[in-house]
């Protein structure tokens, strides 16, 4: 009775692990079949799909390269207004600047002449001035030549 026991436990396994192994087989099968079918409407679809994606980035890139025109005027405009101010500044501070030198170039040419008035030496108004008188002399000298 022990051995017919046992013969019935292990036909009762060998009757479940074959169960389990068909539905093993059969839900494989399932998987395999899904995949296939999915591989087969990504194929139909798919390139639909890839269309509508390449026409909806192709919008975006328009959009975006206006936006980036707009932005870049934009840019531009404000980096003008910005090179008008400073250059009116730098023309202004540049006149100012000169009328500094200027003064100081006066000034210093006044000490300078002030100071080679102390060691005897002529200025230029002095020279110019002798230069004037000589050639009134020098026209009297020709006259009184002349007459002789």
């Amino acid at each position: 009775m022990a051995k017919v026991a046992a013969k019935k436990v292990v036909a009762k396994t060998v009757e479940v692990e074959a169960s389990l192994l068909t539905d093993v087989k059969h839900y494989s099968r399932q998987i395999w079949l899904a995949g296939l079918g999915a591989y087969a409407k990504a194929g139909k679809e798919g390139l639909g799909y890839v269309k509508g994606l390449v026409s909806a980035g192709e919008g975006i890139e328009q959009k975006g390269k206006k936006l980036v025109t707009v932005q870049v005027d934009a840019a531009n405009s404000q980096l003008d207004s910005v090179k008008k101010t400073v250059s009116s500044n730098v023309s202004s501070v540049k006149s100012k600047v000169e009328v500094q030198f200027d003064k100081i170039e006066k000034l210093f040419d006044r000490r300078v002449a002030k100071a080679l008035n102390r060691f005897g030496i002529p200025s230029r108004q002095d020279v110019d001035a002798l230069s004037a008188k000589l050639d009134v002399l020098n026209a009297l000298v020709a006259r009184v030549a002349k007459t002789q």
